[in-house]
């Protein structure tokens, strides 16, 4: 038996669903400028994919990597989100 697509699969559909909520959470509490932590867990994520020497670990090294990337634009998507009220504003922070 070949478990590397369950893996990779299983990986990926964690990867993905763990950004989801990261997403929502850092445009709650840092508002858009969040968006060079994930910039910068992108880039690392696309480095230890281009160094790391097995297989399934750098698949899943870039699946973590491009999901952090596509976070910057899902953060500038929740900020419209929360302007129209589809998602909670943080009392505690200033907006524009």
């Amino acid at each position: 038996m070949n478990f590397t697509g369950l893996i990779i699969g299983i990986g990926s559909f964690l990867c993905i669903g763990l950004f989801h909520p990261l997403v929502i959470k850092a445009e709650y509490y840092w508002g858009v400028k969040s968006w060079w932590a994930f910039l910068f867990v992108g880039l690392a994520g696309i480095a230890g994919s281009l160094l790391c020497s097995n297989d399934i670990a750098s698949i899943l090294f870039g699946v973590f990597a491009f999901s952090s990337l596509w976070g910057i634009g899902e953060i500038f998507q929740q900020r419209k989100r929360v302007q129209r009220g589809w998602f909670p504003k943080n009392p505690k922070r200033k907006y524009d």
